[in-house]
């Protein structure tokens, strides 16, 4: 967000607080406290230059606006593609503020990674976030900030590692299992807690569960989408696309190129964009038993890519579990 009307619509956000719920939280069923202490985080994402007495101190005055805007304005992360960029220790640190006591049904957060051969061998470049309640997704920048992006604690004394490796705070996936493995060998990252679409989607057939589907594939067959829609995530997936496929003349490099490209930045952001649509799709075709067994074998995954042979790139990665 950078622009005056943008501004002025999240701080309104945060001084709708004193009077009663925001729109997009009341599916939550948050009372106004949890209300405040939920959202009291995410506004510091904002004003990451400013004190927290500016956030307790907060009233639904609308003589304070203009102020609030400017320092919104002065301070607020970065927008790029559709998401923010997170990139420094600060911001970081705010983050995982937000990111704590989220509902959990249905799981708040959506996590997808990109990086230089994404696996023990490679390297992780931008983490993407989706936060569900906000609908906001967050680009950690993993080249830039790397150990720190996952060891910067919070005023809580909690960092981004707790929460991936905690076992109360769910998180989804598509697919973990490169994901976990870049995670675990590069920063020690044992995940744990996760839910994984592509085994979700894979429990609900009706036909065939001798081979996994891609995302690009579960979206176009079980997202329904506006023409519009449709078009923005075909155009966004195909510009990102172009720019790092070697096949299409490509390289992996351009999610370290700094600042980060405007393209590759919708490309992060498109592959966590309808994942809570997936989940929310699959999660109601299951029935308990296959709950567990999607459970399992998400957790069997984790586990796989931790081992020493572990091959991120063999040809049985296609074959399903069951």
């Amino acid at each position: 967000m950078s622009s005056p009307q943008q501004a002025v619509a999240t701080v309104g956000v945060i001084i709708a607080v004193a009077d009663m719920e925001p729109v997009a939280l009341k599916s939550m069923n948050l009372g106004k406290d949890d209300t405040y202490r939920y959202l009291k985080p995410l506004f510091k994402l904002y004003l990451t230059n400013q004190t927290i007495d500016s956030v307790e101190n907060l009233e639904s005055d609308a003589n304070d606006l203009p102020d609030l805007v400017g320092k919104f304005q002065a301070s607020s992360l970065q927008e790029v593609g559709r998401g923010y960029l997170v990139d420094s220790r600060e911001a970081i640190a705010h983050l995982v503020d937000s990111l704590l006591d989220l509902p959990a049904s249905p799981p708040s957060i959506y996590i997808d990674i990109e990086g230089v051969n994404l696996c023990r061998f490679g390297s992780i470049s931008i983490l993407q976030i989706l936060v569900l309640p906000l609908d906001m997704t967050y680009l950690v920048d993993v080249h830039i900030l790397k150990d720190d992006a996952f060891t910067t604690s919070g005023e809580e004394g909690q960092t981004l590692k707790d929460v991936l490796e905690s076992a109360t705070i769910p998180k989804v996936f598509f697919d973990v299992r490169n994901d976990s493995d870049a995670l675990f060998s590069h920063f020690g990252v044992n995940l744990a807690c996760i839910q994984d679409i592509q085994l979700m989607q894979l429990a609900t057939r009706t036909y065939s569960r001798k081979y996994v589907s891609g995302l690009s594939k579960c979206i176009e067959k079980d997202i329904t989408m506006t023409a519009s829609e449709k078009r923005q995530w075909v155009e966004g997936k195909g510009k990102g696309k172009r720019l790092f496929a070697p096949e299409l003349g490509g390289s992996y490099e351009v999610f370290n190129e700094r600042p980060l490209l405007e393209e590759i930045a919708i490309y992060c952001t498109e592959d966590v964009r309808f994942m809570p649509k997936l989940w929310k799709h699959y999660f109601n075709k299951l029935s308990p038993a296959w709950t567990r067994k999607v459970e399992i074998a998400t957790k069997d995954r984790i586990t796989l890519s931790q081992t020493v042979g572990y091959n991120g790139k063999g040809s049985n990665r296609a074959l399903g579990p069951w």
